[in-house]
């Protein structure tokens, strides 16, 4: 028997404000159109003044929880994936532990930005197949709005704010690809791309700084990187596209959504897609799209699910999982 890592349970929670393309017409030289067309964004959430990451991922933590059907006694691990913490320190995630009610077991972040919800998943996995825990939650939780500079309307038209959450549980498995749970990871990073998606601020800077993207680069750099990880991981798990349900993909742009999809042999048909809805919201895209799809009955028992991501470092992954 091998020990995998299985989800029990998602959830998310977006804030209540709605904002449309449409607002920025008054402030921005930009339209509804053009955002659609490059980015295939219609609308993004964005947090209440006071509405902080930590707020967020509790939420969906006790989305997630419930939908397990799971209590928090039983819970070993949090790791919260973040670029957008609260604080300095201490982590969003202990925060999120102290208003769960969680008193034993750890917490800790991940920042891999946009990629941090699949290095977040490998760390808790790892944690699970160590016998370190039987049970993580693992949460995407992000305030991008609050480090946009509204002046640039290639970057502040982009991103939302939002959180999603897994429960991955240890179970026996047969150790072969058709167990459910992880069957396979793949990380990587590039620090000499690092100027191609940064803040331009931190701590030791002293500053707090704006998102700075060079747009072109990116996506160049996106489409070859998400699909070469993607297979990567399949062939790990001994598996190939052909077995694959569903790409959940990071919601960054329709386009790159696309172009991972095709370069990998699949169809859009067999994407879950929320982008339209949500913008990019960097780790919490994933877990987010993840509880979306199962609501709206598209991810089901059973199936082969590929997410793969890439944010600022470059740092980029994916993860194969049978739900």
């Amino acid at each position: 028997m091998t020990r995998r890592a299985v989800v029990t349970g998602v959830g998310h929670y977006l804030p209540e404000r709605v904002v449309p393309n449409s607002e920025f017409e008054s402030t921005l030289d930009t339209t509804d159109e053009w955002i659609r067309s490059r980015s295939g964004i219609e609308r993004r959430h964005f947090a209440a003044e006071g509405e902080t990451t930590s707020d967020l991922a509790t939420k969906a933590a006790r989305a997630a929880l419930e939908d397990a059907g799971c209590d928090l006694d039983a819970v070993d691990a949090i790791v919260v994936a973040t670029s957008t913490a609260d604080l300095t320190f201490p982590s969003a995630a202990t925060m999120v532990q102290a208003r769960l009610g969680m008193t034993s077991g750890f917490a800790f972040d991940v920042q891999a930005v946009c990629a941090g919800f699949v290095y977040a998943l490998s760390n808790a996995n790892a944690l699970i197949l160590s016998g370190q825990a039987d049970r993580v939650l693992v949460i995407g939780a992000e305030t991008f709005s609050r480090i946009m500079d509204w002046t640039d309307r290639s970057t502040c038209v982009l991103f939302g704010d939002g959180a999603g959450a897994l429960l991955l549980e240890a179970q026996e498995g047969e150790g072969r690809n058709t167990d459910r749970g992880i069957l396979a990871v793949d990380l990587n990073s590039d620090g000499r791309y690092k100027d191609l998606l940064y803040v331009d601020g931190g701590v030791s800077t002293q500053t707090t700084g704006h998102l700075r993207m060079q747009g072109n680069q990116v996506f160049r750099h996106a489409v070859e990187k998400l699909a070469k990880t993607a297979n990567t991981s399949l062939e790990r798990a001994g598996l190939t596209s052909d077995d694959v349900d569903w790409i959940v993909p990071h919601q960054a742009n329709i386009r790159i959504i696309q172009g991972t999809a095709k370069k990998m042999g699949l169809g859009m048909d067999k994407v879950v897609v929320t982008v339209q809805d949500h913008g990019n919201t960097s780790a919490a895209s994933i877990p987010l799209a993840l509880s979306v799809g199962k609501q709206k009955g598209q991810i089901k028992s059973g199936d082969l699910i590929v997410t793969e991501a890439i944010g600022g470092g470059l740092a980029w992954g994916s993860v194969v999982v049978r739900w």
